[in-house]
């Protein structure tokens, strides 16, 4: 799938051209207009049905249309885990606000993201409803139609997902809006979407293939592993404080489910851990990209042509290499970044001694290596994001890189398979950590300690431990904010966070208000366009 990047590109032009057209017609044309293709007529081929779910993957890939939307931008920096980075305070303003607790329903970074999120589920309810209703033959057979099926209902699944867990309850669209009446959609429960998510991801399970029996070719598409650990994901959600309070429904129910995706997910035997001298290589190199270790990525390419005025969809590359990477000239053979996503003192601090994947997850430069101190270090954090900067590699393009976004690796599954473990009380929750510790050689549950804004936890329970877990080995990886959002409780922890950090930044941030700032607002513009009511403590 990486290696056709590129006719995928071509492919999401011509599908929004043909979605478009169908939301045109008007009444009164009641003869076909010459040279206009009918939507029956585009589906008649495996050619069009395959291209058709190929389609569907393209507005993950989206980072910029008005601004830079990167998902990273939410769960890095609003979160411990990183400052907001750039060449100043006003670089990127709608970052800036998000992070220092002065979001407004305008944010530009929010009104893309919930669009690009969007026209994924658009293209997905467009091909669920027109590949459904095609003919099998020998080509394009029930278990190929199933499959491509199958692809698009994880995307969709995938697509409410990552709404739900920034905006909360959002309009549940799941048909083709085809007509003017359709347009206006009102908030849905978040329990019925929690649970569309649930059966969409049900139907993929149960007809996509397993990452050994997919070509090699088409590696990055959805796989039967990878809408298991979402279903592992989307349970241990509806378990977590925050969300269960949203839900209802029996947190320990909904964490066994999660631990029994996990099992099926762990059982396959089609993934496992990297070495810890592999490790950096599923983020410094494109050898180390849809490995053992990777259960769902977004695929980037490298490709020579498209421009920053384009919008969405311009690009079939990505733009968080050259977003994260330093903007000193010394540190990347003179291909200088913008200084984005600037990891913390306080996550650099809860490393322990010895734990190779700090310095995999944060390069620290050193005074030589900094050419312009007012603009490399920001409000005090010189530390930069070493996972997407892609050091030591020359950008083909101004603006973008071939990196792929680590969604889903197997060591994620694992933390959550420890987490619902926990939760659940069904099975042992330190196998699955101590699994992820051993790969880089760190001790086993209950013979270290570390430090938490600023306090060791010298004799750490094993919730603590689990947590600390997953924010030293998912570190810069866009995770942790939604982390703490689930977890609860945080409010208190990001003031604790506060306090630790330096006297600029705190001289930046603004006050943390529970009930509202866990999640963020609609965006006005979306409002003005379909009436519904905004999140509680935000004006439009």
């Amino acid at each position: 799938m990486k290696r056709t990047t590129k006719n995928i590109f071509l492919f999401a032009l011509s599908f929004v051209t043909l979605s478009l057209s169908m939301t045109g017609c008007k009444e009164y044309l009641t003869e076909p207009e010459p040279g206009v293709i009918k939507l029956e007529d585009f589906f008649t081929s495996k050619e069009a049905a395959v291209q058709t779910a190929t389609g569907c993957y393209v507005p993950l890939m989206w980072e910029y249309q008005n601004t830079y939307c990167s998902e990273w931008f939410i769960g890095d920096i609003v979160s411990d885990d990183a400052l907001k980075g750039g060449q100043s305070t006003s670089d990127m303003g709608a970052a800036y606000d998000m992070e220092n607790w002065k979001t407004s329903a305008s944010n530009p970074l929010l009104l893309d993201f919930y669009r690009a999120q969007y026209q994924g589920i658009g293209r997905c309810n467009l091909g669920l409803k027109y590949v459904a209703e095609m003919e099998v033959d020998t080509v394009f057979t029930p278990t190929i139609k199933n499959r491509l099926l199958g692809e698009m209902h994880f995307l969709r699944a995938y697509y409410y997902f990552r709404l739900v867990r920034v905006y909360g309850s959002v309009p549940l669209v799941t048909e083709v809006l085809d007509t003017e009446d359709k347009w206006k959609q009102s908030r849905t429960p978040l329990v019925d979407i929690f649970n569309q998510i649930i059966s969409d991801l049900q139907f993929a399970q149960k007809h996509l293939a397993r990452k050994s029996e997919m070509d090699k070719e088409d590696m990055g598409r959805a796989t039967k592993g990878a809408a298991e650990a979402m279903l592992q994901k989307t349970y241990l959600y509806m378990a977590s404080p925050y969300w269960n309070t949203q839900l209802g429904g029996n947190a320990v129910d909904y964490a066994k489910q999660a631990k029994a995706w996990g099992d099926s997910v762990i059982a396959s035997n089609e993934y496992q851990l990297v070495s810890e001298t592999e490790y950096g290589k599923m983020f410094f190199e494109i050898d180390g990209e849809n490995g053992v270790e990777s259960v769902f990525e977004i695929q980037y390419a490298a490709v020579p042509w498209g421009d920053y005025n384009e919008g969405f969809g311009f690009t079939a590359g990505s733009f968080t290499q050259r977003l994260v990477r330093s903007r000193s000239t010394t540190l990347t053979d003179k291909d200088a970044g913008w200084g984005f996503n600037h990891p913390t003192q306080n996550l650099y601090d809860e490393f322990e001694a010895g734990d190779p994947r700090r310095d995999i997850a944060i390069l620290n430069p050193t005074d030589a290596q900094i050419v312009n101190a007012s603009q490399e270090i920001y409000l005090g954090s010189r530390y930069l994001n070493r996972k997407y900067g892609w050091y030591g590699h020359k950008l083909d393009h101004d603006s973008r890189g071939p990196l792929n976004n680590k969604q889903i690796r197997y060591a994620d599954v694992l933390l959550m398979q420890a987490e619902a473990c926990l939760i659940s009380g069904e099975g042992d929750p330190t196998s699955y950590l101590n699994q992820v510790r051993a790969r880089v050689g760190l001790p086993a549950y209950g013979s270290y300690s570390f430090t938490v804004n600023g306090t060791l936890i010298a004799a750490p329970t094993i919730e603590q431990a689990i947590r600390h877990e997953r924010r030293m080995e998912l570190a810069m990886e866009g995770h942790r904010w939604f982390d703490l959002v689930r977890w609860g409780g945080t409010k208190e922890h990001m003031e604790a966070y506060q306090a630790t950090e330096s006297k600029e930044a705190q001289e930046q941030m603004g006050k943390f208000v529970a009930g509202k700032h866990e999640i963020f607002p609609i965006p006005a513009e979306e409002i003005e366009l379909n009436p519904m009511e905004q999140n509680p403590g935000y004006t439009n």
